[in-house]
């Protein structure tokens, strides 16, 4: 039960989710249209010459990372930004971004751009920019500088050469002397070759610290940018995929949302709940214009007929321990379809062979007159002015068994009157001339209906799920509570046909209903093998020439009960 209730916000909504998903959908579908294929591509720089050392420090790998993530930050800043855009001309540079890559010596500028060649181009002046920025990219004296040191270096490491192959020359040369003094003298010669080849090696490492080779604040490229040839975006199905899942997450929230807000009753639970009565009928909504206000007997067999009778025999049980003589029909507010209720219930009560006295005792807006098709030139009112009798005001309805009093003339004080003592002694009387008195009251929000039901056997209250409001439950209970009255049950009015199975219990009753008004003729299709043959005598409409219009034959058959037993209506 309660899942239930989480999903029948859900149910109650389809049409605000399945609206905001599709509409979120469309939108981020249209807004895609418009978006270029993005492009990235990147260029990857190294800090020092630790990896082509053989044996690197650690000290070396510490500054080597803090040089990396000081140089990110300088490719980001403005300066770096500006000059690379003055060197290819450009008002405006693509998305960009420098990044140090985490434990190593790496930089990677990343550039985002609709055109795949102009990404290509920036990342790599953005590095060229970013290297003239160091002591790599140094100009003018300090490249002077460089190219003497290179120099001196290249004639030391020629020196180095020479000097280590004349030891090597010496040292073979002195396996094969004989004389000691010979020896004496080669020894000496290349102790002092030795002496001469590390004060080369040390005067080379000197000079080599001071080239950028040697250096550990130098920037080179490793990875040159490349023409990026497949966009990475946009996902156009994945921005649609999320913008739907929005639109239905913030439509779902809606939902809740206006229920929690909406302090009408939705479920008959909640009905049963707040009035502390038991859900005796269950009515579904009407269709005037084609079933007729008075619909029980305009349409005897339509399926929602078998509604009111179901109505009915629950009434019938609720009278079993104390008889039910006079019952009062009403609800909280107006337009939930009370008269409707009276007024049919009361043709139905009439053919279970019920003698059946319908008083309209709404003298604010009486309206029973209208579905019997009766004046309203005299009634209720017009006894409590003396002017007529009971006798004179009951009319007798030809349909059946339905003794209708209207209301009549409407007076300035109706809870006046309804309060009375004549009131008590009108309702007594009624009870003597009929099985049942049926009284269409007043809607609880005026003070007439109180009264009304404090002089009643019981009370059967109408209410409409997704109409009826909590508080106005509450406020007419109290009154019923206060007035003495007998609550017999509760009558779920106006359901959709189609809800009308989910609220009932039963998930096959809407597809019956369906089935059942095709068989009545009410969707005016023709359905089944049957229809299409005009001579069989029994199909769903036979054509009357005389009148130009489809006539249905069941609809002049019906079973009556006779003496005999059953037989067939004329």
């Amino acid at each position: 039960m309660e899942l239930k209730r989480y999903i029948l916000p859900l149910r109650r909504w389809w049409w605000l989710l399945a609206a905001a998903t599709l509409i979120a959908a469309v939108s981020s579908y249209l807004a895609t249209l418009s978006q270029p294929p993005i492009y990235q591509t990147l260029t990857t720089l190294m800090i020092g010459q630790v990896i082509t050392d053989p044996n690197p420090t650690g000290s070396e790998f510490t500054l080597s990372r803090q040089l990396a993530e000081n140089y990110a930050e300088i490719a980001n800043r403005e300066p770096v930004r500006i000059a690379a855009k003055e060197a290819l001309g450009l008002n405006r540079l693509p998305n960009y971004r420098a990044i140090a890559l985490p434990n190593g010596q790496f930089i990677e500028i990343v550039v985002t751009d609709t055109i795949p060649e102009r990404a290509q181009v920036v990342a790599n002046e953005l590095a060229r920019q970013l290297i003239l920025r160091s002591p790599t990219g140094s100009q003018s004296d300090e490249q002077d500088r460089q190219a003497f040191i290179q120099s001196q270096l290249d004639n030391l490491q020629l020196q180095i050469t020479e000097t280590e192959a004349e030891i090597q020359t010496l040292r073979e040369a002195l396996g094969e002397m004989d004389s000691a003094r010979q020896i004496s003298d080669t020894r000496i010669q290349i102790a002092a070759l030795e002496a001469k080849l590390a004060d080369l090696q040390g005067i080379y490492s000197g000079l080599l610290s001071n080239t950028q080779g040697g250096a550990v604040n130098t920037i080179s490229v490793i990875e040159e940018a490349y023409k990026p040839s497949r966009p990475i975006g946009p996902n156009k199905m994945l921005t649609i995929m999320l913008a739907a899942a929005v639109g239905l997450s913030l439509a779902v929230l809606a939902a809740y949302l206006l229920e929690y807000l909406d302090d009408t009753v939705k479920e008959p639970e909640d009905v049963e709940k707040l009035t502390g009565a038991p859900i005796i009928g269950y009515l579904s909504e009407q269709d005037i214009e084609g079933n007729g206000l008075l619909f029980t007997a305009e349409n005897p067999r339509h399926p929602s007929v078998e509604e009111v009778r179901a109505l009915r025999t629950n009434l019938d049980f609720a009278g079993v321990d104390q008889p039910l003589k006079t019952l009062l029909v009403s609800s909280t507010e107006m337009e939930v379809g009370k008269t409707s209720v009276a007024a049919n219930l009361a043709v139905v009560m009439a053919q279970a062979e019920k003698d059946v006295i319908l008083v309209d005792a709404d003298m604010r807006r009486p309206n029973v007159h209208n579905y019997y098709g009766m004046p309203n030139n005299f009634g209720l009112s017009d006894v409590f002015r003396g002017e007529f009798s009971l006798e004179e005001i009951t009319k007798t309805w030809s349909g059946g068994s339905v003794s209708v009093i209207t209301a009549g003339t409407p007076p300035p004080n109706p809870s006046e009157l309804l309060g009375s003592k004549k009131m008590e002694e009108i309702i007594v009387s009624l009870e003597t001339e009929a099985d049942l008195v049926i009284i269409d009251g007043p809607p609880f929000i005026v003070a007439d209906a109180p009264l009304i039901a404090s002089k009643v056997n019981g009370v059967l209250l109408i209410v409409r799920l997704g109409h009826t409001r909590e508080p106005a439950i509450k406020a007419m209970i109290d009154q019923i509570h206060r007035a003495g009255a007998k609550v017999i049950g509760v009558a779920l009015n106006r359901i959709p046909a189609k809800n009308i199975g989910y609220y009932t219990g039963n998930p096959y009753y809407s597809s019956y209903y369906t089935n059942e008004e095709e068989v009545d003729g009410v969707s005016g299709t023709q359905n089944g093998w049957r229809d299409k043959l005009n001579f069989w005598p029994f199909n769903r409409s036979s054509n009357d020439k005389a009148n130009g219009r489809n006539r249905r034959v069941f609809d002049e058959i019906d079973i009556i009960e006779n003496d005999e037993g059953f037989g067939w209506r004329d």
